[in-house]
């Protein structure tokens, strides 16, 4: 079995995505209103992981309401080339670029959209720790991430949960499974020690994906 990869996947990604994720554009939309509370007049935001553009069209009204900007990365060139197609404001700019190497200069808001569990498990920590960093005072970090499991029986349960809504959303039992074990090595979880250090607020949970916010 191969490993799972974006690699010129652009043009099924938002289909996929919706497919896999039933509550994907629940949380865009929610991510997009938290971003409100943080962007000041001016600011600045990074999508980071941006693939198509879903979150930053999302969250263009509000940057463009604001006078901000938004810069988009992610280490996927036809990702990037999607985004660009999707995406034409004078308020938005893109990179091809990997998280993890990015130079971050000061910004509002950040949003972590799926991307953090595909990140080298060694540098999860670091990406986060970097944002932070460099996040001005009032700004916020919004993750959205697969998550380690619970401890107990609880762990089985989000599991599954997780296979009832890929299921009832019309994905194939065969694709699921298929998917799940390309993963391996691919795709590690956070394991959220160092969202507690920070004092990052849970805005979300659905089986084994939830959302955080880290204020500064």
């Amino acid at each position: 079995m191969k490993d799972w990869t974006f690699k010129d996947f652009a043009g099924n990604f938002d289909a996929h995505v919706r497919e896999q994720l039933p509550w994907y554009e629940l949380v865009t939309e929610s991510v997009a209103y938290i971003a409100r509370n943080y962007l000041p007049t001016g600011g600045n935001i990074y999508d980071i992981g941006c693939s198509t553009g879903n979150m930053t069209k999302a969250l263009l009204p509000l940057v463009e309401e604001r006078g901000g900007s938004i810069h988009a990365i992610d280490n996927d060139g036809s990702m990037i080339s999607a985004f660009l197609k999707n995406v034409n404001s004078i308020h938005v700019s893109a990179e091809h670029t990997t998280a993890e190497n990015y130079q971050y200069k000061s910004f509002d808001v950040a949003v972590v959209f799926l991307t953090a569990m595909f990140l080298p498990v060694g540098k999860q920590d670091r990406v986060i720790e970097n944002l932070y960093d460099n996040l001005n005072e009032g700004g916020a970090i919004i993750i959205v991430d697969k998550a380690c499991d619970e401890n107990g029986y609880f762990s089985t349960v989000m599991k599954r949960l997780t296979m009832y809504w890929k299921l009832k959303n019309g994905a194939y039992a065969e694709d699921i499974i298929n998917k799940e074990l390309s993963l391996s090595g691919v795709q590690r979880p956070l394991d959220g020690y160092l969202l507690n250090m920070l004092g990052a607020k849970q805005f979300f949970q659905l089986g084994e994906f939830k959302g955080w916010v880290i204020e500064k």
